[in-house]
């Protein structure tokens, strides 16, 4: 299929009321190599200077950057840019195996590597993504919520695709009604959150019921209505979930959108949740207190002008 190539600019603004020695960080903000997604070129630009930086890849693959800041600052400003081509055909449902849910699951739990087709990212890597973790629960109200979508028997293309839907149509996406500590069972409460809420949601469901479930962390491609201009910078991180599913690898669907992830969106990196890839973390000295924070996103066809 013809390649997508995109540009994606990502600046994160601190500003501080008084100044800060010092300043260390790290990034998971490099998208990743993967067959379907080629960084054609990548940079990452910190001001102030960092008096050090390092690359790394963590445990779970992403491209991560260090980078530590030692003279005194107001603000931190972070930019990531990167162009990429992107060929990830959207799968076909009806052309996925047809694994009963059930069976998917105690393949998991009992070791059985043929059936659960293991050998490819290892039994190991499958079994921890059933686990609870840090931003997921495997909670009653969780797996109520999740019940009707586990129908005995049904294939678990089908259990995904249903509960996509059903997370689509009964929560309301809401920009500022979470924060990254918000729980399944107060998502499920309060009726509205975000992407992130979303695909944790979708992840607790999954592995309540012992399925390899992660979290996955990128930007989707945002387009403006009809006779209406793209509005720069004003895209965002986005998060979906992939299944582990025997025969096909990881389906990854989105369902904030309810949708199939396909080369609309790029792939910055993947984890248990979104503890393992935020965008950005870390630590600074100062006798100030508070910060202000802004951050701007782009994600546009390649060539396209101004950036953030």
């Amino acid at each position: 299929m013809t390649a997508r190539v995109y540009d994606l600019v990502h600046r994160t603004t601190y500003t501080y009321p008084q100044d800060v020695t010092d300043s260390y960080g790290r990034t998971t903000l490099t998208p990743r190599e993967l067959p379907d997604q080629h960084c054609v070129t990548t940079t990452l630009g910190v001001d102030p200077a960092p008096a050090d930086t390092a690359e790394h890849v963590d445990y779970f693959g992403n491209r991560t950057t260090f980078f530590s800041v030692t003279a005194p600052h107001r603000s931190l400003v972070v930019t990531a840019r990167s162009r990429l081509e992107v060929t990830r055909p959207t799968p076909d449902p009806s052309s996925l195996p047809d694994l009963a849910w059930e069976q998917v699951a105690a393949a998991v739990r009992d070791g059985d590597l043929q059936t659960v087709g293991a050998d490819e990212v290892g039994l190991v890597t499958l079994r921890e993504m059933v686990l609870p973790s840090v931003h997921v629960e495997l909670d009653d109200q969780v797996r109520a919520f999740a019940a009707p979508s586990f129908a005995p028997g049904r294939p678990l293309r089908d259990v995904v695709l249903d509960l996509s839907r059903r997370i689509h149509d009964d929560l309301t996406y809401r920009t500022g009604s979470t924060t990254v500590h918000t729980t399944q069972a107060q998502l499920l409460a309060q009726g509205a959150g975000v992407c992130q809420d979303f695909a944790h949601l979708a992840i607790a469901a999954l592995r309540a019921h012992g399925l390899p479930a992660r979290y996955a962390s990128g930007y989707l491609e945002t387009r403006p209505r009809p006779g209406r201009p793209k509005l720069r910078g004003a895209d965002a991180s986005h998060a979906w979930v992939s299944v582990w599913l025997p025969g096909h690898g990881w389906f990854e669907v989105d369902p904030t959108n309810d949708a199939l992830v396909d080369s609309g969106y790029v792939v910055l990196g993947w984890g248990r949740d979104y503890h393992d890839v935020p965008p950005l973390r870390g630590v600074i000295f100062t006798e100030g207190a508070g910060s202000t924070l802004s951050v701007a996103v782009d994600l546009v066809p390649a060539g396209t002008d101004p950036f953030v």
